[in-house]
């Protein structure tokens, strides 16, 4: 779930208006081009382009003209297969996001919920530009439902409703997201730093040079992060403390429903219900 957007059960549906393109592409809903001789392209050989063009110089740098041209075709041919820029993006989001992580379906929810941050994370690492893409409302294909589905399937026995299990992906979503944008823009993995408390250490250490008087608190803390070796904690700080709230609720619902039920949530990030 790389960000706001429509599901996709049929992607001819009205709902999807000026993108029900995006949903025929996105579901496997339109083939090949069936007149003339065999294509020689495919839409996962331009999707793939795309992506990498994405990949070193952002989404600015994807152009129907700019695909064609590293793919030695002409503009024209390119839409033989996908109408537009617009449906190409929706389909590099899907091909990007790739397939979620195998979780077992007996494991504990909680250390399934944080493998599936730490690898949403890690495709945002791989692909920032998706952090600009997956916005506004949009078709989402079958990979970023998987996520979903991923996220929902390690949550479904905790005893929380089904409004409360799809607002905790929501919520961790947008944790991951937030500390992927603040890595992207301080330009983490470049020459200024490899972690984003690297990034910011360096830069507030630059300002706070003879105004530790009038920013003591800003100073102590900055000096405490560097003595930790600037350890890269900003998504698993977060993260954890969501774990944490989350943990404190299950347990709260289980106890009003049966102290023995209580006990076997537990504080290992088990299941609420019993078995």
């Amino acid at each position: 779930m790389a960000g706001d957007g429509w599901s996709a059960g049929d992607g001819g549906s009205s709902v999807f208006g000026d993108q029900a393109g995006s949903a025929a592409l996105l579901w496997g809903e339109r083939g090949r081009p069936s007149r003339g001789p065999k294509p020689a392209l495919s839409l996962e050989r331009i999707t793939r382009t795309a992506i990498a063009l994405a990949d070193l110089g952002g989404l600015g740098a994807v152009s129907m003209q700019r695909v064609a041209g590293e793919l030695d075709f002409t503009k024209m041919s390119l839409y033989r297969y996908v109408p537009g820029k617009t449906e190409l993006v929706a389909l590099m989001i899907d091909t990007a996001m790739g397939e979620p992580p195998a979780v077992a379906p007996d494991a504990a929810w909680r250390p399934a919920l944080r493998t599936w941050a730490g690898e949403l994370s890690a495709v945002f690492r791989r692909h920032p530009w998706l952090l600009e893409a997956a916005v506004g409302p949009r078709v989402m294909g079958p990979h970023e439902l998987g996520w979903t589905e991923c996220a929902l399937a390690a949550l479904a026995r905790t005893g929380l409703s089904g409004s409360e299990q799809l607002d905790t992906v929501v919520l961790v979503t947008g944790h991951v997201r937030g500390i992927a944008q603040i890595t992207a823009s301080m330009g983490v993995g470049s020459a200024r730093g490899t972690h984003p408390e690297q990034v910011l250490s360096a830069a507030l250490n630059e300002l706070l040079v003879g105004r530790s008087d009038r920013f003591p608190a800003l100073t102590s803390a900055v000096a405490a992060g560097a003595a930790e070796c600037g350890r890269d904690q900003a998504l698993e700080f977060g993260l954890e403390r969501i774990l944490d709230g989350l943990e404190s609720l299950i347990a709260r619902r289980a106890a009003d429903a049966s102290p023995d039920t209580a006990r076997k949530a537990g504080t290992d990030g088990g299941d609420a219900t019993t078995t």
